[in-house]
């Protein structure tokens, strides 16, 4: 049997990086060739084919960057010799880059994301053996149809549940309730669990502008109204627990969504989702009669995102309140 391909999409990050002392830190210097020269057995696995992409910290990562590189890696999925793709990313936004490429990916072919905490040049980088075990998880029969993955520290993860839970350990990446889809092992890959709920849509372009603003105590309705002001067609308030926020908050969402801006609730709580337990003012009760709606399971840069597609393919969601409550709450 021919060895399968799997082309490594490279985007830069810490994975990429060295440190240089004229800026006393590390910074973008190490080629997509470098990275995979750089894992022992690499080729044993598949067939590479490295592309970069970009080479840039992923703080510099946008939406729009992140629909480009859904379609460049879309089309070389299109390629009947190819069997997945790896993206090499950084941590700081791999898991938004990875849940915005689920949102997008309806092939059944692999695309794994991984990353690295410490830099090519470090001692003991954990670059090499992610990049390994991402070739080795694209490769395999069992990641497929699973949407989008991301892999770090051996452990598999749906893109949709994956959190970075420390700024610098390299045991970072968890998804909190749900645990793993499962790890890579010496002699394979050891999928658990399905991710269930994937949702998928078709833009060309992302027209929608969708802004976070955190509930604070003693918020008020400025924030709000500055991202109305500033042509928001979505916002995500990020509230307190079940969702909740401060009442001074609620005039704000009111006039927001009286305009046509859809509004949604979040919960800053890595685990579980708001909802309208409380009927006191500032509850997500009273959110949802000001026209707001409610939000699922993801973080609110995830919830952003997905606001980003839907309304991008669909702006009249913004008035069906209900319709847009139920594919954010899935």
């Amino acid at each position: 049997m021919d060895k399968k391909k799997v082309i490594v999409f490279t985007t830069g990050g810490t994975i990429a990086m060295k440190y240089d002392p004229t800026v006393d830190g590390l910074v973008p210097a190490v080629s997509g060739p470098d990275l995979a020269a750089a894992v022992p057995g690499l080729g044993d696995l598949a067939e590479i084919e490295v592309r970069e992409f970009s080479n840039h910290a992923s703080c510099a990562m946008t939406p729009e960057k992140m629909l480009a590189l859904s379609q460049t890696v879309e089309a070389a999925l299109e390629d009947p010799d190819v069997a997945g793709a790896v993206i090499t990313h950084g941590t700081d936004t791999v898991e938004e880059t990875s849940y915005f490429l689920d949102l997008l990916h309806k092939n059944d072919k692999p695309i794994v994301c991984t990353a690295a905490m410490r830099g090519a040049g470090d001692t003991s980088p954990d670059g090499p053996m992610n990049i390994y075990c991402a070739v080795k998880t694209a490769a395999s029969i069992e990641a497929r149809a699973l949407g989008v993955l991301v892999v770090l520290n051996e452990q598999i993860h749906a893109a949709a549940q994956v959190r970075k839970t420390h700024s610098a350990n390299p045991a970072t990446f968890e998804s909190p309730w749900w645990g793993p889809l499962g790890y890579c092992d010496g002699d394979r890959v050891v999928v658990r669990r399905q991710p269930l709920g994937r949702q998928t849509y078709s833009i060309k372009e992302l027209t929608a502008r969708v802004d976070v603003i955190p509930a604070m105590t003693g918020s008020d309705r400025e924030y709000i109204d500055f991202a109305v002001a500033r042509g928001c067609q979505g916002i995500v308030v990020e509230g307190f627990g079940r969702g909740n926020i401060p009442p001074t908050m609620q005039a704000g969402i009111r006039d927001a969504t009286a305009k046509g801006v859809a509004v949604v609730i979040t919960t800053r709580c890595p685990g579980g989702r708001p909802y309208q337990v409380y009927g006191y003012s500032g509850s997500v009760t009273d959110s949802r009669n000001n026209g707001a709606a409610r939000g699922g399971e993801y973080s609110s840069a995830k919830t952003r995102l997905k606001l980003m597609v839907l309304l991008s393919a669909d702006p009249t969601l913004a008035a069906r309140r209900d319709e847009l409550e139920k594919l954010l709450d899935r």
